[in-house]
């Protein structure tokens, strides 16, 4: 601003016109904002550079004196070194009982800050990069919300090999339980073979106890998530977000293929799974998760025979047997041996054929349970996905309609009430006094 103004060989009448250009201009500040800067603010400046030069120019911070006595200061700061873990809020008490002032919490923050004797703020959690040495070492399992089919919204449980990202097994169904489950898990261990462990979260179908028997009878390790932790699950997140932009985005809008049923859904996604997910390289192993699980498998590939998984999927229940020898469950009556009157007995049986029972006595067999009086086919969590069904799988029976609008009845009644007209001159007369 006053670099054209400082020249010697300038008069006096030159530089002041030079001043007032330069105050008519208008300029662009340092926040890049348009401003004008007076004729009394540059001559200003042009006598404080012939006293001090460019230094003289250079704003001066401005100093305001302390409010608080270096004294309290200092033995604030006494009294944090004492004691580290004494919060501000402690050593402004302390302050104040003993010398009767103390500033601002936040000013003894400030301090202790400045001094570096605040606590190191606590370090945030970090959660490794994991993953499985070989494939079937570990599964991770979950559920999604799906579309509606059939008038009913659809879940599919999948379980997913955490080292090469394939899909061991995955299935539509309309129920969050433990049968829908199996249903997905079953096919897995028959075609993929037994996992070493199983990584679910603490949803009501994995805390089940035929799922631990299950485990435990096919010896896998069955590790549930700790809650509020999702951190664990983030390869299968990872799948849901991919069957969410790849798979059910076709499934809506008004080109989208008509789904009938379950059935053909569970079609449509097998197909999609193992036609694009398992033919795509994966971002993060950079491999396609079916080859980099058929060439990361150890050979031989530990199958279950279908002995192994009908016990393993068979469910149990302890019984008493009655004095005339007889158990009951669901409200289904079965004879058994009569020496085992008295005695408790486990009855191992398929969910969805309860005529079925096989009798165990301290893990023994004993024989098969005779149906006596059988009122229930198959297990209350065994119901049937059958659209248009209710909970228990029997039909919906169809709604009469009773043909009456209510909205439309109240519209036509305030219609009716607008249109009558007004009796000013009763609203006039004063109230007809009744006896009591």
């Amino acid at each position: 601003m006053i670099q054209d103004l400082i020249d010697p060989a300038l008069t006096a009448k030159q530089r002041g016109a030079l001043a007032r250009a330069a105050a008519e201009r208008v300029h662009i500040g340092l926040s890049g904002q348009p401003e004008r800067i007076s004729r009394k603010t540059i001559e200003r400046w042009l006598r404080w550079y012939r006293i001090g030069g460019f230094d003289a120019l250079v704003p001066r911070p401005q100093v305001a004196p302390p409010r608080t006595a270096p004294e309290v200061l200092a033995l604030a700061e006494a009294l944090k070194r004492e004691n580290p873990a004494r919060t501000a809020a402690q050593v402004r008490r302390i302050l104040t009982m003993s010398v009767g002032q103390a500033p601002s919490d936040r000013t003894l923050q400030r301090l202790f800050a400045r001094l570096e004797l605040a606590a190191p703020p606590a370090p945030s959690q970090l959660f490794g990069r994991f993953e499985a040495a070989q494939p079937n070492d570990l599964w991770v399992g979950d559920a999604l919300y799906g579309p509606v089919i059939g008038g009913r919204r659809a879940i599919c449980f999948a379980f997913l090999d955490d080292h090469s990202r394939a899909v061991m097994g995955a299935r539509w169904g309309y129920r969050e339980d433990v049968v829908r489950m199996a249903a997905a898990l079953r096919p897995a261990l028959q075609a993929r073979g037994i996992p070493r462990a199983i990584f679910v979260d603490n949803g009501a179908a994995y805390i089940d106890a035929w799922l631990l028997r299950a485990c435990a009878c096919l010896g896998i390790k069955l590790i549930h998530s700790t809650p509020h932790r999702p951190e664990g699950k983030g390869k299968i997140e990872r799948f849901w977000r991919t069957v969410r932009a790849q798979f059910l985005i076709e499934l809506e809008g008004e080109s989208a293929p008509a789904v009938a049923d379950l059935a053909e859904l569970n079609k449509l996604f097998v197909a999609w799974v193992e036609t694009c997910y398992h033919q795509q390289i994966h971002s993060e192993t950079a491999a396609k998760p079916l080859r980099r699980w058929q060439q990361g498998m150890p050979a031989p590939l530990v199958v279950p025979s279908k002995a192994q998984l009908a016990e393993a999927f068979l469910w149990t229940e302890r019984r008493k047997v009655s004095k005339v020898g007889t158990v009951t469950l669901h409200n289904n009556a079965y004879e058994v041996d009569p020496l085992l009157a008295g005695r408790y007995v486990e009855l191992a049986f398929d969910p969805f054929d309860l005529t079925r029972i096989e009798v165990r006595h301290n893990g023994r067999p004993v024989g098969a349970a005779a149906p006596f009086k059988i009122g229930r086919h198959s297990h209350p969590k065994a119901r049937p996905e059958l659209p248009g069904t209710d909970d228990d799988g029997d039909a919906s029976p169809p709604v009469a309609l009773t043909g009456i609008d209510y909205l439309k009845l109240i519209g036509d009644a305030r219609d009716a009430d607008q249109h009558q007209p007004i009796n000013y001159s009763a609203l006039l007369q004063p109230p007809e006094e009744t006896t009591p």
